[in-house]
């Protein structure tokens, strides 16, 4: 089984938590034109622009830090960016491998 290391990409399972949270800051391109044309859109603001995201979807995920014993003796938490279906990402951390929502998983073991 490989290690959990810095820059290796994994896949993340999104928690009910993280697809609310994505979701709620995502807006489409008709809304910001409608803002736009009443003045309530901020120049040069950056818009989270994707499709819905949903409890239980996977995303690949880069790992950025290791903190190889958080959840016991060789039992390695994770912090890292997953990459959304959208022009966003997520920041997760102190997450612990494993086959449940919120949790990660190497490619190929689904």
């Amino acid at each position: 089984m490989p290690k959990a290391s810095i820059g290796k990409i994994i896949k993340y399972r999104l928690s009910k938590e993280d697809a609310i949270s994505v979701n709620k800051r995502r807006t489409s391109g008709r809304s910001i034109a409608i803002r736009m044309q009443e003045d309530k859109w901020p120049l040069g603001a950056q818009a989270h622009i994707g499709n819905l995201s949903a409890e239980g979807d996977e995303f690949p995920m880069i790992i950025v830090a290791v903190y190889p014993h958080e959840f016991g003796q060789d039992i390695p938490g994770v912090n890292g960016q997953v990459f959304l279906d959208g022009n966003d990402t997520l920041w997760v951390n102190s997450v612990r491998e494993g086959q449940y929502n919120g949790q990660w998983h190497w490619p190929g073991m689904d």
